[in-house]
């Protein structure tokens, strides 16, 4: 039998607990047309590139089937039926990879990935937003610093 690998998104309403029973429908027909599973993964809620049916958000899933065609297409139906699958995307490949996905092996490790960059800038370009008061700023200061005769008038 032809192999597939479905990607599924559901909307982001609905809890994993109802995105899990709808991959078990799934699962259900595929077993009992003589089908098999051979990689199921949950992305989780994930942001999508742009909006679906006033989504912002999604229930990735992936799943590697080993099934007919024809219930490929009738899979494909019912889950066009289903309100909360946004997408369905079924590509044939000629094997699939029991390791995990790339999605998944780099969900853990995007955070550590940047490395050292060096040490902060200091003085003039020193980041951080809001930390100095108006006062402090050069032109103030340059404002403030009068010359001591133009002082002494002003206090008569």
């Amino acid at each position: 039998m032809p192999l597939y690998e479905t990607v599924l998104i559901a909307r982001n309403d609905i809890s994993q607990q109802q995105v899990d029973a709808i991959i078990d429908g799934i699962i259900a027909q595929v077993e009992a047309d003589g089908g098999s599973v051979k990689k199921r993964e949950y992305w989780g809620l994930r942001t999508l590139a742009y909006r679906i049916k006033k989504n912002r958000k999604g229930h990735y899933v992936l799943l590697g089937l080993d099934m007919k065609a024809e219930m490929l297409k009738e899979i494909e139906r019912q889950l066009s039926i289903n309100e909360d699958v946004l997408r369905l995307l079924a590509l044939r490949v000629d094997e699939i990879d029991e390791a995990p996905s790339p999605v998944l092996s780099r969900k853990g490790d995007d955070r550590g990935e940047r490395g050292f960059r060096g040490p902060k800038p200091t003085g003039r370009f020193e980041s951080g937003r809001g930390r100095r008061s108006s006062e402090d700023r050069e032109e103030y200061r340059a404002r403030d610093d009068k010359p001591a005769d133009i002082a002494g008038m002003e206090a008569e």
